[in-house]
């Protein structure tokens, strides 16, 4: 356990708060008010994980055709159950769920539905489970409260196809020839992977195959044991601050640029989409075209992935603490002049993968409140700004004179939110036991912290 962890948990303990230990292997603190304390693990244990691991499938034509299949049937059974579920409603007010759906579905499937036979059964079942599980997050949506609700809606054809798969799957691995996978009813389909040590090391739970543009995929949901990582104590803490220009400014001032992929193929993207606009539809020349285009997709995502995997696994690595902003990127989508670029950038997936790569690799991962003041205070003497343009790129502090760029400045304070974090442990531990209260060297800071802090245990 790290020094930072083990300062915050006496300090807790000091408080006489309740403790547990839950069975996890990293160390995650995450502020969603002012400080709120997450997770806090010991060492020597041993996690089981459910990775996906990914691979490019290179089928030929008789098991792409197969796979075409697969994926409409998966379609028909989602939109059937969905048609049936919303009649069954009407007419009874009584609801069926994914077991009700696949036992009329089995009992119609050899008069209506002859079809079905030929792919695996499978791909219906699961489909509609993902129906079940689509409408318990719209009732948890309604009554929680949260909009927009979210009611599943019919899957038209052409879109992004799926199926997911269970039962026997294994990779076969040779030495001479590429791997290949065995797939229930679809036999063995060749993977565009020739490293070795890229492979999976557990249990097969199951099998996800997805189409984008005109390549298969398949994702193996496998179950293994996470070692518990080592200590890493020793490597330097860093705050992240994320922008659009830079990608990211480390507080260490190294900046990782923006490779802006979409404003790079922009003028192809309407290019394409103009050419396609003027097919016509359900014409082999508009298939072409809509392909096209949606390789153009792939490729922007691809480049966008690229980026943000390197990135947040070498922070999750190089780091023992990780410090990020809580970013409001949904509102910031509706501003109408930086909502492109806000989106050609992918904050939230930045996130979503710092998240599960901390856990991963042991890294304590601290996301600051979206109240937090990092571009207008100095991090330097703790001076903050009563307003701050977003075309002040340059941070200059009125009273030391500190001049610094303003997204390294942000950097640096998000950094400073970790001795913030211990220091107002240590002083609620001292208040709590009766003794003097010592402030830390910023004082309205700690005061800030304190008064929330109050405010939200009344």
């Amino acid at each position: 356990m790290s020094d930072f962890t083990k300062r915050v948990c006496n300090s807790w303990r000091d408080l006489g708060q309740s403790w547990t230990i839950p069975r996890r292997s990293c160390d995650i603190f995450s502020i969603t008010k002012w400080y709120e304390l997450k997770r806090c693990t010991s060492h020597n244990l041993v996690m089981m994980v459910a990775r996906a691991y990914r691979y490019e499938l290179d089928p030929n034509n008789h098991q792409r055709t197969l796979l075409y299949k697969s994926a409409g049937t998966a379609r028909f059974a989602y939109n059937w159950g969905l048609a049936r579920r919303i009649e069954e409603y009407k007419s009874s007010g009584q609801a069926l769920n994914a077991i009700e759906l696949h036992r009329e579905l089995n009992a119609r499937k050899q008069t209506e539905f002859p079809w079905m036979y030929e792919v695996s059964k499978c791909a219906p079942q699961e489909s509609l489970r993902d129906l079940d599980r689509a409408f318990t997050r719209f009732f948890e949506r309604v009554k929680t409260g949260k909009r927009p609700y979210g009611f599943p809606r019919f899957k038209k054809r052409g879109g992004r196809d799926s199926f997911r798969l269970t039962g026997t799957i294994r990779v076969i691995r040779r030495s001479r020839v590429r791997a290949s996978i065995q797939l229930p009813r679809l036999g063995r389909i060749r993977i565009k992977e020739k490293r070795r040590d890229s492979f999976y090391r557990g249990r097969i739970l199951s099998a996800t195959v997805t189409r984008r543009a005109d390549k298969w995929f398949v994702s193996i949901t496998v179950e293994e044991e996470l070692a518990d990582p080592d200590e890493k104590s020793h490597l330097p803490e860093v705050g992240v601050d994320l922008g659009l220009t830079v990608l990211a400014t480390l507080s260490d001032g190294i900046r990782v640029e923006n490779p802006r992929p979409l404003r790079r193929y922009l003028r192809r993207f309407r290019r394409l989409s103009k050419a396609l606009s003027r097919k016509k539809r359900g014409s082999k020349n508009y298939e072409k075209a809509k392909m096209r285009l949606a390789r153009l997709h792939l490729r922007i995502h691809y480049i966008r992935q690229d980026t943000l995997h390197k990135l947040t696994t070498r922070l999750a690595k190089n780091h023992s603490v990780v410090v990020i902003e809580d970013l409001g990127v949904s509102g910031m989508l509706k501003n109408r002049r930086l909502s492109r670029a806000i989106a050609d950038v992918g904050w939230y997936e930045f996130r979503r993968q710092l998240e599960y790569k901390c856990s991963w690799y042991g890294t304590q991962l601290v996301i600051a409140p979206r109240t937090y003041p990092s571009s207008k205070r100095c991090s330097r003497c703790g001076h903050s700004k009563v307003t701050l343009e977003l075309s002040d790129r340059t941070y200059r502090c009125e009273a030391c004179g500190l001049v610094l760029d303003r997204d390294h400045n942000a950097a640096r304070n998000l950094l400073q939110l970790i001795d913030d974090l211990a220091a107002v442990s240590c002083t609620e531990a001292q208040n709590a036991c009766g003794e003097r209260v010592r402030h830390h060297p910023s004082s309205a800071r700690s005061d800030a912290f304190s008064r929330k802090q109050e405010t939200d245990n009344r």
